[in-house]
């Protein structure tokens, strides 16, 4: 089904860092609470404390050359109900509409550098494993993209922002960095947001990466009950697709 959207991105960055794929198809991003070998994850392992990246508002694969677009997410398997692990959405088409004219006007023409290193490090501030050289977002490329861009299916104006985001060009890190925070607390607030709560196994959830943000939420079930939930990434077609990356370039960041 997902290859009727298109091109698909898949888990080899991951692999090549030894990361033991256990679904059958490297396709399929494994964004479960579920080591390679069935076992929960446990708080404190170094799965567990990279996982806590989707649980900040991002989009998926801003980080590399080319963007993703369409994503889609299956639940496998879920926790017992009340126990948490929701999806939501976040609007940045109507977030950024929303901003005075003087935030739209200072912002028009910045550039952010995204890096899945630097999400893992909001998701968890002061992490010592975070620390080791190997996880720092200056050790790795990084994926440059506009922020406001036009959403090119309904022609409405985009901020394309995530917890990705690192630095904004040309500004001092500690400044761009206040301002992108700025920037996502606007965008993810409740009139913005969308909550799915997950109900039965083969539930699916598509959505477009150019258009919202999301995150997975946590929950009482860490630890101790499975959320195996499975998803495809469908690469960008549209114009920003490249952002401002090389057109064709290979490279791609995965996590061990």
């Amino acid at each position: 089904m997902s290859r009727v959207f298109g091109e698909l991105d898949d888990v080899k960055p991951y692999s090549q860092l030894g990361r033991k794929h256990r679904l059958k198809y490297e396709e399929l991003f494994d964004v479960s609470n579920i080591d390679a070998e069935g076992n929960i994850l446990q708080p404190g392992t170094q799965r567990y404390i990279l996982g806590k990246g989707n649980q900040v508002f991002h989009v998926d694969s801003s980080f590399n050359p080319r963007r993703c677009g369409t994503s889609l997410l299956l639940a496998h398997e879920l926790p017992p109900r009340g126990m948490g692990g929701n999806t939501e959405f976040a609007d940045s088409r109507t977030a950024y509409e929303d901003l005075d004219d003087e935030t739209k006007d200072k912002i028009k023409d910045w550039v952010l550098w995204h890096s899945q290193h630097h999400s893992r490090r909001v998701a968890s501030p002061g992490e010592p494993l975070l620390e080791e050289k190997r996880f720092l977002p200056e050790s790795h490329p990084f994926g440059k993209h506009k922020l406001v861009q036009t959403h090119e299916a309904s022609g409405r104006t985009n901020m394309y922002i995530a917890n990705h985001a690192y630095k904004v060009d040309h500004l001092p890190l500690e400044e761009g960095q206040q301002e992108i925070r700025k920037l996502i607390a606007h965008a993810s607030q409740p009139k913005y947001v969308l909550v799915v709560e997950w109900e039965n196994p083969g539930d699916l959830v598509i959505w477009d990466n150019t258009a919202v943000m999301h995150r997975a939420c946590p929950g009482e079930f860490e630890g101790k009950y499975r959320r195996d939930m499975r998803r495809t990434t469908v690469h960008d077609s549209s114009s920003y697709a490249w952002g401002l990356n090389k057109v064709g370039d290979t490279w791609r960041s995965g996590l061990p």
